[in-house]
């Protein structure tokens, strides 16, 4: 999934959805690999910069990817769950400033 997010307009930012809990994360993140197939959710931090990250839960890590404005990968950490609670995505969650795409599948 690329979300170009340093050139999207508004309207398109708006269509995101806002993620309201940190057991939502893991719930949108098992639907989106589900639904399509591909492993991994992409998020974004609204603010000025548009921060986007792709995460991944594993059993005992979650991987998460922070992503370029293309959808290519920056960084790479493995975090344990406790250390996740602490990390930016988290810390937008409990701000109200974390988004998410909605889930299209091709059937």
């Amino acid at each position: 999934m690329q979300l170009h997010i340093h050139r999207q307009n508004h309207a398109t930012f708006s269509s995101l959805q806002r993620v309201r809990g940190l057991t939502e994360i893991e719930f949108l993140v098992k639907e989106s690999e589900v639904l399509t197939g591909n492993a991994g959710r992409v998020f974004v931090i609204s603010g000025a910069d548009h921060l986007a990250y792709r995460v991944r839960w594993h059993p005992a890590i979650i991987e998460v990817e922070r992503l370029d404005a293309d959808g290519a990968v920056l960084d790479t950490q493995h975090l344990l769950p406790g250390d996740f609670a602490t990390h930016s995505v988290v810390e937008a969650l409990m701000a109200g400033q974390l988004y998410t795409a909605p889930v299209h599948t091709k059937h």
